[in-house]
């Protein structure tokens, strides 16, 4: 019997195969899957590469098998990362899912997954506000505005409407840019302000997706009533997640494959027994999400890889049906 081909889907095929609708609803089945503990992680859970100087080139491979779906999948990227350039959100870095027949170990498609990647950082990370959001925030705050904060604006327009969205970000101008640009786009009022504590102070919904590994916001600047989500690895200052009345994370062990996290669990700033739960938790019911209007409640994402496996395989399924992606030669072509 001859084999089938392997379905390359290049980036921009990708962009129409993928909605942010799409993206939600898979995060929301897949944080499902891990309620009822039928993902199996690749072990080790996460291999990586890093290469110093000349090179500052880094490998990052993590897998994972999801047998709701059916389907086994390998998340692999290659950036450069010098101390001043980093490519890692970039077009340049090499960035592919590998998806396999689990009843074969038949590869079914390799996708390049830039756009999958982007927007399921975000879509994973602002569903969970459907159980732990203000019932009608009238304000979102935006912590950075490259790809993050731009991808966090596209997925909560679909959620809310906002009256007002206030945003930041290192540059004057390109924040500038941004509000003027999405001002017009959304037809709401989108204001550049300097500080990111003004931005923080203000917000029903905030939203930190900087690339600094530094502390950027504080946890007495979230006022009564408002959720923070924290795309960063010390984005929100760890000191301070013990006074919110509820903090949530994606998933405990995947967080503890991050040294900044471990760092201040080892140092006992924070405890498991302080966290809330898992979000799997929450959008399954088995714990509460908002219980009073004046909660504050941080939500803290490393991402999950067995999400962006689902999230490919929406992509193949779409793809083969609508007859797109490149058909690579079988291995007995």
């Amino acid at each position: 019997m001859s084999l089938d081909s392997v379905l390359f889907i290049p980036y921009r095929q990708t962009l129409d195969l993928l909605s942010i609708e799409d993206a939600m609803r898979v995060c929301e089945e897949v944080y499902l899957m891990h309620a009822r503990k039928t993902v199996q992680w690749s072990s080790p859970p996460s291999w990586k590469l890093d290469v110093g100087e000349p090179w500052h080139n880094h490998w990052h491979v993590k897998g994972a098998f999801l047998p709701d779906i059916p389907t086994t999948g390998v998340r692999m990227y290659n950036y450069f990362d010098d101390g001043r350039k980093n490519t890692v959100g970039s077009l340049e870095c090499a960035r592919y899912i590998l998806l396999t027949n689990p009843a074969s170990g038949h590869a079914n498609a390799i996708i390049e997954e830039h756009w999958s990647y982007a927007i399921r950082s975000i879509a994973s990370a602002v569903l969970p506000l459907k159980w732990l959001g203000p019932t009608e925030p009238k304000v979102l705050g935006l912590v950075g505005v490259g790809t993050m904060g731009v991808n966090a604006l596209r997925c909560l327009h679909t959620m809310y409407d906002f009256e007002k969205v206030i945003c930041t970000s290192r540059r004057a101008k390109t924040r500038a840019d941004f509000a003027k640009k999405w001002s017009k786009e959304l037809d709401v009022v989108v204001e550049a302000v300097d500080t990111i504590e003004e931005v923080v102070r203000n917000a029903d919904v905030g939203v930190g997706g900087t690339t600094s590994s530094d502390v950027v916001a504080r946890e007495n600047w979230v006022k009564p009533g408002a959720t923070y989500i924290s795309l960063a690895r010390r984005e929100m200052d760890p000191e301070g997640w013990n006074r919110f009345d509820k903090v949530v994370i994606d998933d405990w062990d995947a967080n503890m494959m991050n040294r900044e996290f471990v760092e201040f669990i080892e140092k006992g700033i924070f405890s498991r027994d302080e966290l809330h739960g898992e979000i799997c938790d929450v959008v399954a019911g088995k714990i509460p999400g908002r219980e009073r209007v004046d909660e504050r409640i941080l939500i803290h994402t490393t991402g999950l890889v067995s999400q962006d496996i689902a999230i490919c395989h929406h992509i193949f399924q779409q793809a083969q049906r609508l007859g797109l992606g490149v058909k690579l030669p079988p291995t007995d072509g």
